[in-house]
């Protein structure tokens, strides 16, 4: 493997359209799920399809905690440099500034972009929430069974309409145009042979929420009082206010859905035997069913949802959300999000989860983190028996059938985008950003760390896992933790302002030129086809060959094929540009002198200055 030239062996392939399931056990993931090509959409930022729906000062205020729009608050132009100051944002805070910005991501932006997306490979969607909620990540629901009112074409209307219901009746509930819309997006997602899932908190709401404003106004008499972990009502025969209650992770404006039959410890981190209160489940459990099935045909519905701080709700209420999801739809996909054990060292253990009676797939990031420290260039390196160790570790305590299923997520909205990860030595996520670390480099990434992106990419493609895409890394966008990842995605029929480089730091300022990368976007184009082409890629086992300092060889195999994959890191930084990535078809092809002949398969030996940056 030592002195290899840069390379890569790419085996070219045609879209083909996913095959349907027939059956599905209850305890075994979906088989779409395995071979899905995420794309994760955090709408407000994805694309701005209808101006006339932006949102107004009246639908981003949450009077009850005293947060209301600033004075001449107004929609941020998309293509404005992210650490500006624009308008009513002079002399404030930034992130201050960053929980009132909206830019108008809507539906028919995505709608728009489904071409682009298929084009790209895509074949499933992950939508960041898209309930009506306040806020533009939208975890604060005011409905959890309409879509956002800005996000469609009518928000006035949609709000006169919602108010004719009562929300804790579902025969009263009706379809906004905003509703409507979203039914448009899934079937146009099926009609490519593609599926959708989405992204719900069942753990709490926002104080906007219909059922928490009852318990505002009604205190101890509302009817809903039960469904929230309230510690205390207000007394009006004193003049302070006694109201108490409990927000997720001590934030106020997420009011936590109420935990029952707590059997075992709660910890944060760890699984519990428990429920919620039945009121607030049969509710959810409504909701659940109008988006799976919403005219009662499940063909027509989402496929599945991802579920946030799935970890703060007992494993009992997960196992009755199972069978009430696959009692609608058999091979709808749940995909948990369980991520820290102890912060910043340890991640959660999937096991509890993944036996077959909660969840398909986790959010994955415990194959990501060993992956970023022996591809990128950090202060906490592993060589590649180390990486070989970690990996096999996490997929063994896993059934194997859900090996295949994990949402292989590498960026998300809670995270660093990947350029900027592979840009900073710091210890995963810790310190990411530069409010904790002034250091931290959160401009455009320098050609090294492409070189070294690329390289995990080639392993994110050819890994066991289905790899997930973070709302716009295909266009080599970069950004540190949140809120810098969720900046308006880089399209290319936009010029965008030169962006500081130096962030919010004090100084003399520094800029970068951004905007859509195409040799990002094709490097994503490429792996996502070689995977599609090769089923291997997908269903094949895996075997280590050689795991020895910077030098890795895995091979994906099965009956039909074999591929395997060679990784060369140690000549990064010199002229091999990109170390080593090779694939090779052993079984079709064959080796001679060191020239890699794949004569059965179309076939590409790009060199290095083919494709640096």
């Amino acid at each position: 493997m030592k002195n290899y030239t840069a390379m890569l062996i790419c085996l070219f392939a045609a879209f083909t359209t996913q095959a349907q399931d027939t059956a599905t056990p209850f305890d075994k993931a979906p088989e779409w799920s395995k071979s899905a090509i995420w794309y994760q959409i955090f709408p407000e930022r994805f694309r701005n399809g209808d101006s006339k729906n932006n949102p107004r000062p009246e639908n981003i205020n949450i009077p009850p905690m005293g947060q209301i729009a600033p004075e001449g608050w107004a929609v941020n132009q998309w293509t404005e440099n992210w650490y500006g100051q624009q308008g009513w944002e002079q002399g404030r805070d930034f992130n201050d500034n960053m929980y009132y910005r909206r830019y108008g991501g809507d539906l028919q932006g995505i709608l728009d972009k489904l071409d682009y997306l298929q084009n790209l490979g895509v074949t499933a969607l992950f939508m960041n929430p898209l309930n009506d909620a306040p806020s533009a990540h939208k975890y604060d629901a005011r409905h959890y069974h309409h879509i956002d009112v800005n996000f469609g074409p009518d928000p006035e209307g949609d709000n006169k309409l919602i108010a004719t219901e009562n929300p804790a009746d579902p025969a009263t509930w009706q379809w906004t145009a905003a509703d409507k819309l979203f039914l448009k997006l899934v079937k146009e997602v099926h009609k490519r042979g593609m599926r959708i899932i989405m992204d719900y908190s069942w753990n709490h709401t926002g104080v906007m929420f219909w059922a928490w404003q009852d318990v505002l106004k009604n205190q101890s008499h509302s009817p809903y009082k039960d469904w929230y972990e309230i510690r205390s009502f207000d007394d009006s025969n004193t003049p302070g206010d006694e109201f108490a209650y409990t927000g997720w992770v001590g934030v106020s404006s997420l009011p936590e859905i109420r935990k029952v039959d707590v059997a075992t410890p709660r910890v944060n981190g760890q699984p519990y035997e428990g429920n919620i209160n039945e009121g607030a489940k049969k509710h959810i459990f409504a909701v659940t069913e109008r988006w799976l099935a919403p005219d009662g045909n499940a063909a027509n519905g989402i496929d599945g949802f991802r579920l946030d701080v799935a970890d703060q709700i007992g494993l009992g209420f997960w196992r009755d959300f199972r069978r009430e999801v696959r009692r609608i739809k058999h091979d709808a996909y749940l995909v948990g999000e369980i991520w820290w054990d102890t912060w910043p060292d340890t991640l959660m253990d999937p096991t509890p989860y993944t036996h077959g009676d909660i969840f398909d797939a986790v959010m994955f990031y415990q194959a990501y983190r060993p992956a970023r420290y022996f591809f990128a260039k950090t202060d906490f390196p592993l060589d590649a028996l180390q990486f070989k160790n970690e990996l096999e570790h996490q997929w063994n305590r896993l059934p194997e059938d859900k090996r295949y299923a994990m949402m292989n997520v590498s960026s998300t909205h809670d995270t660093p985008r990947l350029l900027t990860d592979f840009y900073n030595t710091n210890k995963y996520k810790f310190q990411a950003n530069p409010r904790e670390n002034p250091n931290y480099h959160t401009g455009k990434p320098d050609e090294e760390t492409y070189k070294r992106l690329r390289l995990y990419l080639v392993h994110l493609f050819t890994s066991i896992g289905a790899p997930q895409i973070w709302n716009g890394e295909e266009m080599g966008m970069w950004g540190a933790d949140d809120p810098d990842p969720r900046k308006p995605l880089w399209w290319p029929d936009y010029q965008f302002a030169d962006e500081t480089r130096n962030n919010i730091q004090p100084g003399e300022k520094e800029y970068d030129q951004v905007g859509f990368n195409q040799q990002t976007f094709d490097w994503y184009k490429k792996l996502i086809a070689i995977r599609k082409d090769n089923p291997v890629l997908v269903n094949g086992k895996i075997e280590f060959i050689l795991a020895e300092g910077g030098e890795l060889i895995y091979r994906r195999y099965n009956d039909n094929k074999e591929i395997t994959v060679y990784f060369n890191n140690t000549a990064i930084g010199q002229d091999y540009h990109l170390g080593s990535a090779i694939l090779v078809d052993l079984l079709n092809g064959k080796r001679e002198s060191g020239i890699l002949h794949l004569e059965p398969l179309q076939a590409a030996i790009l060199k290095p200055e083919m494709i640096t940056y």
